[in-house]
C-alpha cells in the first residue's frame, strides 16, 4: 500500500484492528458521540457533482459501488475508522470518520471509480498549498489497492445549497457578509496560482461562527484551456461557467469570479439568474442573454452585475468587488 501522508507520532495497528493498548468499546462510542454532535450542527458533504446541469436544488446520485452498510466500520490506513456516509456523487463518497491516532473526528472523501482515483492526488495537493481558514484544510491521503482516499477537516454547519433550499432567498446582508468572505478565499486560492473552477453553492459550508469555507479542489488547476463546447466537451458545473469558459474552454480567475457572481445571484435572489435548461439554451444566455433583473439585491446588484459581465477584460476582479462589499456592508449595518 503506498501512502502519502504528514509527518506523525504514535503507532499504528495492523489492517483491520484497532490499535494496541485501545479500547473498542469506548473508541466506538466517541465516534459515535462526535458522529451524532456534527450531525445535529448538519455535517455537510464536500464532494463535487461534476459535470452537472443542476441548480442548488439538485440532490446527489447514487453510487452503487459504496454500500454503507459494508463500508462502515472499516478502518482506512490503519488509522481511520469510518462511522458515517454523509453523501455520495459522481468522484465517489464522504464518510465522517474517527482518527484513531490523533483522537479526532475527520472527513474522508473515497474515491471509487479507477477513472476518478488518478485526481486523489492532484486534489488533494491543490488544496494543501493553501492556508486560509476559508478553505478546507486536507489533513492526509491515503492511497491503497482498493481506493483512494483525501483525509479533510469535518466541517460542521450547512452547505449554501442546503441553505437556500431550506430558506430560500436570503438577505442582502447576509449575503454581503458571505461574499467577502468567499472574496477573501478565492484571493488566497488565486495567490497561489490556483483556479478553482466549481465556485458553486453545494461546495460553500457556511460553519457558523462566521466562517465560510470553499470545498472540492477536484477540478481545481492553474489557468489555461480546458474543453468548451466548440469541441464538443464540458468539464464543470454548466449553470456557474463563464462565457469564455463555456463556449472556448478558456478559464482563470474571471471565470472563478464568474461563478461566485451566479452563486451569489442564486442566494440573494433565491433562483439563477437565467432561465435554466440545456446546453443550448445555456449557449445562447452566455453569448447574449442579460441576466433577470435583480429585484432583492438592493445595494448588491451593482457587485452582480459586475461579476456577471460577460467580458472577462471587463468582468469585476476581487479588489474591485471587496471595495464595494465592504462599502455595502458599512451601509447595511449603519
Amino acid at each position: 500500500m503506498r501512502r502519502v501522508q504528514e509527518k506523525r507520532s504514535g503507532t499504528t495497528a495492523p489492517r483491520g484492528r484497532p490499535p494496541e493498548g485501545g479500547h473498542r468499546r469506548e473508541r466506538r462510542a466517541r465516534v459515535r458521540q462526535a458522529d451524532s454532535e456534527l450531525r445535529r450542527e448538519g455535517v455537510d458533504a464536500t464532494i463535487a457533482w461534476h459535470p452537472s446541469t443542476a441548480g442548488p436544488s439538485a440532490g446527489p446520485s447514487r453510487v452503487p459501488t459504496v454500500p454503507a452498510d459494508a463500508a462502515a466500520d472499516r478502518i482506512v490506513a490503519d488509522r481511520y475508522r469510518l462511522s458515517t456516509l454523509l453523501g455520495t456523487g459522481g468522484m465517489g463518497a464522504v464518510w465522517l470518520a474517527e482518527d484513531a491516532v490523533l483522537g479526532r473526528v475527520v472527513a474522508l472523501k473515497q474515491f471509487t471509480d479507477r477513472r476518478n482515483r488518478a485526481c486523489a492526488l492532484p486534489e488533494a495537493r491543490a488544496a494543501a498549498r493553501i492556508t486560509h481558514p476559508g478553505v478546507v484544510r486536507v489533513y492526509d491521503l491515503a492511497l491503497d489497492e482498493e481506493d483512494d482516499w483525501i483525509v479533510m477537516e469535518a466541517l460542521p454547519g450547512e452547505s449554501l445549497a442546503a441553505i437556500i433550499r431550506e430558506r430560500g432567498r436570503l438577505p442582502v446582508e447576509e449575503v454581503t457578509q458571505l461574499a467577502v468572505q468567499l472574496l477573501s478565499a478565492l484571493q488566497a486560492i488565486h495567490d497561489v496560482g490556483l483556479v478553482h473552477r466549481d465556485i458553486k453553492p453545494s461546495n460553500i459550508q457556511v460553519c457558523g461562527g462566521g466562517r465560510v469555507v470553499i470545498t472540492d479542489f477536484g477540478l481545481s488547476s492553474p489557468g489555461g484551456v480546458s474543453g468548451g463546447l466548440r469541441v464538443g466537451a464540458l468539464t464543470g458545473s454548466l449553470p456557474y461557467m463563464a462565457p469564455e469558459t463555456l463556449i472556448d474552454g478558456n478559464f482563470g480567475p474571471p471565470s472563478d469570479m464568474y461563478a461566485l457572481g451566479v452563486t451569489l445571484y442564486i442566494a440573494v435572489e433565491g433562483r439563477p439568474p437565467f432561465e435554466p435548461g440545456g446546453p443550448l439554451s445555456v449557449l445562447d444566455s452566455a453569448r447574449s442573454a442579460r441576466p433577470e433583473p435583480a429585484r432583492h439585491a438592493g445595494s448588491l446588484a451593482q457587485v452582480l452585475d459586475g461579476l456577471l459581465d460577460k467580458d472577462p477584460e471587463r468582468r469585476m476582479d476581487i479588489a474591485r468587488a471587496a471595495e464595494l462589499l465592504r462599502a455595502t456592508a458599512l451601509v447595511t449595518t449603519t
